[in-house]
């Protein structure tokens, strides 16, 4: 078998070396120029494991119009991710041990990236009665990640019962936080700019009530909790008294969290609705600094696919949600890397390692050392680019970052030791 060469790539930014892949794992790190094999010229670019996505709406099954298991995949490969957890809110809803199957073996035809299901918490994502989630945990597609997100597991002991039920098997419960007594017919962060708009106002007490008393709940039953979607600063604080306490509880931000802010809403541009809804600017100042310190354990992109017609509407009647998977990595390097905040090894285990720790994937976000699985991301870090929705990978198109120009471009992806992007392109 011929040996695989990234030539002259530069792992987390550092000295360029010649990345050796051999029988699907990274078999040596040599000196640039030294390696024989099938070569991949990567002079200057900078190299990272594959991204790891906690947080992907996948739509398939129920709503193909908006996505596939194989568009998103696509997508994800394009914007540097070797594996993404597919979210459970789908037609069926992902809560048998058969649904997930179905997802699991999708991916595994798509054969782009590693999709992992996300299995409900609830039935029919009701909050009324705890899934199957040990036939889903010991199904062949190993779920280990259970949300509800989209909704929030609102009642208590429901919450309890299910963060005690995974700790068999080393599950996580992944919150969607919002309490919602606090934000029905919520349509944007609560505040002066939602009373100028005439818009019902979504509190930031909403999200992190429920935070406060899901950390407790995963305290008294020892037990691990994850946060989706962190979005205000008083969360920020809520998470990191958790962890001071000993608490085991992760979070994820996503990345338009950390770049837009609620003063785009003033135009009622549906685009950018979104749950949770965009904060204010000391928020996502805050959820940067989260970041860079490691109260937010990852980014995840929340890639929320809608066809054209939920979002091409008035704003009370549009869709929640935004395309993240092609734009992930540029955000993050924009807010992240290039404002100091992070270097490009803090990014990748914000945006890999971590995360694949925290769903379990045991295969993903070893890093770049001999003996480590081939996922590999290569990026082309000083080139900008701009945003063309007509050019995503997606079904979809409703993406906020239409027209804006951003940093660094994924140039090769390789998955399990096969390139499945070269330069820029699937290959």
């Amino acid at each position: 078998m011929t040996a695989l060469v990234l030539r002259g790539v530069r792992p987390y930014g550092e000295d360029p070396v010649d990345l050796v892949i051999e029988g699907g794992v990274i078999s040596a790190i040599t000196r640039p120029g030294s390696a024989a094999g099938q070569v991949i010229d990567a002079t200057g670019l900078v190299a990272l494991p594959g991204l790891v996505d906690l947080h992907t709406h996948l739509r398939e099954p129920g709503r193909e119009d908006a996505e596939t298991v194989e568009t998103g995949s696509r997508a994800a490969a394009l914007g540097g991710f070797t594996c993404v957890h597919a979210m459970a809110n789908t037609d069926p809803v992902a809560d048998t041990a058969g649904v997930v199957e179905q997802v699991w073996r999708l991916g595994q035809k798509a054969g782009l990236v590693d999709v992992r299901p996300v299995g409900a918490v609830t039935t029919g994502l009701l909050g009324e009665q705890m899934a199957e989630l040990g036939a889903m945990a010991h199904s062949p597609a190993g779920v280990r990640v259970f949300s509800d997100d989209g909704k929030c597991v609102h009642d208590a002991v429901l919450m309890r019962r299910a963060l005690e039920y995974v700790k068999a098997f080393g599950g996580v419960i992944a919150q969607h936080a919002q309490e919602p007594r606090l934000t029905e017919n919520a349509q944007m962060n609560e505040g002066a700019l939602s009373g100028v708009l005439g818009l019902t106002g979504w509190p930031a007490v909403a999200e992190e009530a429920i935070i406060a008393r899901d950390v407790l709940l995963a305290e008294h039953v020892g037990s691990r909790l994850h946060v989706c979607h962190v979005s205000t600063a008083g969360s920020v604080e809520v998470i990191r008294w958790a962890k001071s306490r000993g608490i085991d509880v992760t979070a994820e931000v996503t990345p338009h969290h950390l770049i837009l802010t609620e003063d785009l809403v003033a135009g009622y541009d549906p685009i950018y609705k979104v749950n949770p809804p965009l904060r204010t600017h000391d928020d996502v100042a805050a959820l940067r600094m989260a970041v860079a310190d490691g109260t937010i354990d990852a980014i995840a992109t929340d890639h929320a696919p809608h066809p054209h017609e939920d979002k091409d509407c008035e704003w009370a009647a549009a869709a929640f949600g935004m395309l993240g998977l092609q734009t992930a990595l540029s955000v993050a390097q924009h807010t992240l890397v290039d404002s100091g905040l992070l270097d490009w090894r803090g990014l990748a285990d914000r945006m890999s390692v971590r995360p694949a720790r925290i769903g379990g994937v045991q295969t993903q976000g070893q890093g770049l050392e001999p003996g480590a699985p081939a996922h590999v991301c290569v990026v082309d870090a000083s080139t900008r680019w701009t945003v063309d929705p007509e050019a995503v990978a997606s079904k979809s198109r409703n993406t906020p970052y239409a027209s804006m120009e951003l940093p660094g471009s994924v140039r090769h992806v390789i998955f399990g030791g096969v390139p499945t992007v070269i330069d820029g392109a699937l290959a």
